[in-house]
């Protein structure tokens, strides 16, 4: 049997990382960072050091921590993901900033989220304005589980989901803000088939040659969803601001612009009905 310290250690070493070596003991044991740190030098029962050198192996093979555990933080929130979800990252709790910029805290709006995976996005919305009605969209019936679940775990009510092809489902609605983290990669980018992104489902994350299609569907039709002054918000790659900035204008939104996440790098685009 192992002390906590050294089997840490080991797996660091292994993975070449000792947050994700931390993030599957804390799993294994259910336990908080803190309590790894408090117990560093207590031995670990045969059981748990099995369980442990299982998830480590499956991290080797490439296997998203996420998907190993089963949840991702995001916002404020814990999440449910599955290989059906698309894992929630960081730089896309700017697109929620945004979001919360342009909605009002202390009444009403209509907002709808376009490829809602987990339900990340809308589910973050829902909690920081108790007052929207959100409608999540998915084309995915086991994404869309995923999100209710996560929903119902976290006690969000003002969230709806529904199934169906980007804005299809919305035919006769009106919105005062439309999000979007949608597919964007190349459909031949070589990074589709390293890392992590091996794992995750290919129609989350590619989008025909230049990695622009869903972004055009979508320009084009919110505009009919949208109600005037209404806004639209989307994710984007770090080399697409400018072509998504072209696509709004043409399209005919007003204050078209480019945020750029914490590297720097663009990362959302929108525009105004």
């Amino acid at each position: 049997m192992t002390e906590i310290r050294h089997a840490l250690g080991d797996a660091a070493r292994r993975l070449g990382d000792r947050v994700d070596a931390e993030v599957l003991l804390q799993h294994v044991l259910r336990r908080p960072p803190s309590w790894l740190i408090a117990h560093a030098d207590d031995v670990l029962s045969l059981g748990d050091e099995q369980a442990f050198v299982e998830l480590v192996r499956r991290r080797l093979a490439g296997e998203p921590v996420a998907y190993i555990t089963g949840r991702r933080g995001f916002w404020s929130l814990e999440l449910e993901v599955t290989p059906a979800t698309l894992i929630p990252r960081p730089e896309t709790e700017l697109l929620v900033e945004l979001a919360l910029a342009r909605l009002p805290d202390d009444r009403a709006a209509g907002v709808a989220d376009l490829g809602t995976g987990s339900g990340a996005i809308a589910l973050a919305i829902g909690t920081e304005r108790p007052h929207a009605r959100v409608l999540a969209v998915d084309a995915s019936a086991a994404a869309l589980e995923v999100a209710q679940r996560n929903a119902r775990r976290l006690c969000i009510p003002n969230v709806r989901f529904v199934e169906g092809d980007w804005l299809a489902p919305l035919a006769g609605l009106r919105f005062d803000l439309v999000v979007s983290n949608p597919p964007y990669i190349e459909a031949d980018d070589p990074h589709l088939s390293r890392g992590d992104l091996r794992f995750e489902p290919a129609s989350a994350l590619a989008s025909g040659t230049d990695g622009l299609d869903d972004i055009r569907r979508i320009v084009a039709d919110a505009r009919d969803v949208l109600e005037p002054g209404g806004w639209l918000l989307f994710e984007h790659g770090w080399n697409q601001g400018e072509d998504c900035r072209a696509l709004l204008q043409a399209a005919g939104y007003r204050e078209v612009f480019t945020a750029q996440d914490l590297e720097q790098r663009d990362r959302v685009s929108g525009g105004r009905r």
